[in-house]
């Protein structure tokens, strides 16, 4: 990659110590934006919100709620970026945020080490119905 100054994008799916853009990209200012649209369409539970919370709190990014794309763009300007690095998506809501971000800058994205190889990509929505396929997954080596 050929980026000199990047910002990292992290984004719900990656919340983890292990996201490959921090890793890669410790010196980076990082950025994780509560997506506004996201939490109004979906209905998003305060337990879930405070979940992802905790978890931003354990990163090195900084916190800021709206539109993405617009966050994002306006991040990489304060800090002078000529890039954004950011880990694969399953989400198509991420996946379309990431496409409009790479019209307005080059995007780089890392693939995740997945938490569990399912037989077929995973349902989205609610939780439980992926950790139903994932469970048996888990546990099948023990």
């Amino acid at each position: 990659m050929d980026q000199n100054k990047p910002i990292v994008w992290v984004h719900e799916e990656a919340l983890g110590p292990t996201n490959p853009a921090l890793e890669d990209y410790p010196e980076a200012p990082a950025l994780f934006v509560f997506d506004q649209s996201w939490i109004d369409a979906q209905r998003i539970s305060r337990k879930r919100l405070g979940f992802v919370y905790e978890c931003c709190l354990e990163l090195p990014v900084t916190l800021r709620k709206g539109n993405v794309v617009d966050e994002v763009l306006a991040f990489a300007e304060r800090h002078g970026a000529d890039s954004v690095v950011t880990s694969t998506a399953v989400d198509p809501r991420l996946n379309r945020a990431a496409a409009e971000i790479d019209r307005h800058l080059p995007l780089w994205m890392l693939d995740v080490e997945p938490f569990v190889a399912l037989p077929r990509p995973p349902r989205l929505g609610r939780f439980s119905r992926y950790w139903r396929e994932a469970e048996p997954v888990v546990w099948a080596g023990y």
